[in-house]
Order: C-alpha cells, then structure tokens, then sequence
C-alpha cells in the first residue's frame, strides 16, 4: 500500500515521508493538486490514504478532495487534510466535503503517525 502526499511544502513531505517510513508504507508524493491528481490517477489501485494540503497553487486541496470524493474511481480512499487552515469552519467543510481526518500544521511526527494509523482503521486498537 501506498500513502500520497500532496503538499507544495517540501520540506513538510520530508516530514511526512519520516513518518510512514516509520510505518513501512512507501510514499508518493506531488507538489500541488494538479500533479496530485495525475498521480492519483496513476496509482490509485495501490494508494490507502491521501495527505493533502489546502492551500496549493494551481488546484488547492479542497478542489482535489471534491474530484477525490465525486469520482467513483477514487471516493473509497481516505483522505487526510494536514494542513494550516484551523479556522473550525474550514474544518467541517472538509469533513463535510468527505476528509476522513483533519491535521493542523504544525505536528509532531508521533502526533501524525497516529492520525495515519486511525485513517488506516489502526488507531487505539489493543494490538
């Protein structure tokens, strides 16, 4: 399985691929959401869980989660917001908009790999 970063912060998906390498998932990762979406749609039979960005240039992750969640093809993959956007509405709007999970920048490598993990259906379980 893999995970998809989309975020125009290199130095965020440096961060994240930290964190599931820690989790041994392989990492795909796009720059913004038009590379995002080219990658999606690629390698959607592999990917698990989408990490997006809100704020991109191009197509922001709003706009990526909405094709995400409308399309057949790839509405059954969780999608995971990591992103500054912490104004509460924001938020529901993109749980309303389908995102599974919701991480406000900044983070700490634990706090996402359990954020992963409860996406992936891993989270508080008494493995």
């Amino acid at each position: 399985m893999k995970i998809l970063s989309v975020d125009d912060s290199a130095i965020v998906r440096k961060i994240i691929r930290g964190a599931v390498e820690v989790l041994n998932y392989d990492l795909l990762e796009a720059s913004d959401g038009v590379e995002g979406k080219k990658v999606l749609e690629n390698h959607y039979e592999e990917i698990g869980l989408l990490l997006l960005d809100w704020n991109m240039p191009g197509m922001n992750g709003m706009e990526l989660l909405e094709f995400i969640k409308e399309d057949e093809k790839y509405k059954h993959i969780p999608v995971m917001m990591v992103t500054t956007e912490s104004e509460k509405e924001n938020i529901v709007r993109a749980i309303k908009a389908g995102a599974d999970h919701y991480v406000v920048k900044p983070f700490t490598m634990e706090e996402l790999i359990k954020k992963v993990l409860e996406c992936l259906g891993q989270g508080d379980s008494d493995e």
